[in-house]
This record gives C-alpha cells, structure tokens and sequence, in this order.
C-alpha cells in the first residue's frame, strides 16, 4: 500500500484539476460551478482509493476476492444523477447538458487519479478545457441564432386571450413572453401584440403561420427581430 502522503497528494490533484474545469463553469454562471466540480473529483478520487487499497486487511482472508472496478462503475452511474440536475428545459431549449457531461468527465478523471494515474487525469483535464473554452467560439459560429420577436395583428374585440394564444401556437406558445391587448381604430376590433422570447427564425415562421391561419386573426405582420 502506498504511503498516506501519497494519497493526500491524489486528493490534492483531483481537487486541482477539478477547479480548472468547475472554474469554466463558474465563469458562465451554471449551478454545477467550480466548488461542485472540485467535490465530485475528489469524491471520486477518494472513492477510487477506497475501493483499491482500503480493503487490503479483509484480502489476508482465504477465498476473499474483491473487484475495485466495481466502486468505480458505481461513481459514473451515480454522478449521473448529479449531472441530470444541472439540466433544465428553457423554451423548447434543453440547456445545461455540458455542465452535467462536465461534471461526468471529472468524475472520471477523479478515479484517474486515484489510481494514480496522473498523466491520464491530467491530459484528460487540458482536452476538457480545450473543448470547453477553446471550441465555443467555433460552436457559436455555426449555431443557429436566436432573437426576440414582435408579431402585431388584429383581433375581434374581446377574442384574444391567452388559452386563445396556447391553443392556436400549440407548443410555440412556451416561447410567448409577452402579450399586450389594446382597444382598436375600429370599434369591433382589438389590436394585438405578441413578443416571442429567444426563438431560432423557423419558430416566428411557423408562429406566424399558425396566427394567420386562425379564424377572425387578421393583418398578421412582422414588426421587428432583436438579437
């Protein structure tokens, strides 16, 4: 069994290497920031540790075998659950799924170094940082853009409602932010204000098609996008 200074050092190195990726996280603000990201690697490195050296005393028993690799299989199911509540569902937009793959892979490298295998661990921990930070202005570049938009369009007087807007939209209506209803030139008519939240060019589209095919819906336009 190796020293207890070496398996201080191993904890020291997880907790490391899990800053350098849980402060990436930290930088954008996400639940699963530095300090959880730090915990789950050398939660995972004490559990490698355990599962390999802290069973030796049983092992002088005959017919005693034990399987390491079985504590090691149980940290990557069981972060798992932790990483599915760093996920959230924002208008239509699954968000959060790389912080929570984040958080497996420092798992990972969490049991790396509890087996002392330090190259592994640290390599493992430059491409994470790589792919996180290196490689988000090439996804930025090629990912579909987003906008707020206004529709404005016209109504009989007292039609719109919001159970009106959900059954017309269908599922786009989760994008709906905001909806304004004003009295009309005309006395019948009401003159209707729609902003959808940060939606990709074919929701408006498709929002827009689906208020112009609704009965009494009239003058359906596009007032602006912002970025």
């Amino acid at each position: 069994m190796p020293p207890d200074v070496d398996f201080v050092v191993r904890l020291a190195v997880a907790a490391v290497l899990g800053s350098l990726i849980g402060l990436d996280r930290e930088r954008l603000q996400w639940a699963a920031g530095l300090r959880t990201h730090m915990l789950v690697c050398v939660g995972a490195c004490l559990a490698m540790i355990v599962s390999a050296y802290g069973f030796n005393d049983v092992l002088v028993t005959q017919r005693i075998v034990l399987d390491p690799s079985r504590v090691a299989a149980q940290v990557v199911s069981g972060v798992g659950f932790l990483g599915a509540g760093s996920i959230i569902l924002r208008n239509e937009v699954v968000k959060g799924l790389t912080t929570a793959a984040s958080l497996w892979t420092v798992a990972a490298i969490g049991l790396a170094v509890g087996c002392g295998l330090y190259a592994p661990a640290v390599a493992g921990t430059v491409i994470v940082l790589i792919i996180l930070a290196g490689l988000k202005p090439i996804e930025a570049r090629f990912k579909p853009k987003r906008h707020a938009a206004e529709i404005a369009l016209s109504a009989p007087r007292g039609l719109m409602s919001v159970g009106l807007l959900e059954e017309t939209l269908g599922r786009h209506a989760a994008n709906v932010t905001q909806l304004i209803v004003r009295p009309g030139d005309a006395a019948d008519r009401d003159e209707v204000s729609i902003t959808l939240g940060s939606a990709p060019p074919r929701v408006v589209d498709e929002a827009m098609a689906a208020l112009s095919r609704a009965p009494g819906l009239t003058d359906v336009q596009l007032v602006r996008m912002v970025r």
